[in-house]
């Protein structure tokens, strides 16, 4: 992992597969996953799927991250937590205004616009490219026991040690000047 990789300082996790007919590894979003305040945008989260997670899994957590958001903590775009063992992927869209595309127990934090659902991808124009860490942890346990209205940072804070493996799919994006 590289300096510049936000889990590079994290506790060592086994390695498993995420994948998404919307984005693929190291490229950039379709529009449809964009901020609904971009051309094109509408704000839908992205349909995923994994596999391969370590044995002992009892539940799921998923986060969208941008490291490179002008904000000097970066930018939390999603969080789900409570995901049970038997759910291995989210349609696109599960993470609208009501998490309807979510499974019973699931359940999403507020973003960092403190709104509980998926907010796209929105770089500032002239910033560069932003990459979006699209993670879905793991866990040892079948509930984290954060509360509905927990920032994802203590969501990714309580997961430290409760987390088995983690898989990652970088998604990028820019917004021209």
């Amino acid at each position: 992992m590289s300096a510049n990789d936000p889990f590079a300082r994290l506790p060592e996790a086994a390695s498993f597969t995420v994948t998404s007919i919307n984005v693929a590894d190291g490229t950039a979003w379709a529009p449809e996953q964009l901020s609904s305040g971009i051309p094109g945008g509408k704000d839908v989260s992205p349909q995923l799927s994994w596999s391969g997670a370590p044995e002992g899994t009892k539940s799921y957590a998923v986060t969208v991250y941008d490291p490179d958001a002008p904000t000097g903590s970066g930018f939390w775009h999603w969080a789900v937590a409570d995901i049970p063992a038997t759910v291995t992927d989210l349609p696109e869209g599960a993470g609208d205004d009501t998490g309807s595309g979510l499974p019973e127990g699931a359940f999403q934090l507020p973003n960092d616009a403190r709104v509980a659902r998926y907010l796209g991808a929105a770089p500032p124009a002239g910033h560069g490219p932003h990459r979006y860490f699209v993670v879905v942890h793991a866990l040892d346990v079948e509930s984290i026991g954060v509360p509905a209205d927990a920032t994802p940072a203590y969501l990714g804070f309580v997961m430290t040690g409760h987390i088995l493996g983690r898989a990652v799919l970088t998604a990028t994006g820019e917004t021209s000047a």
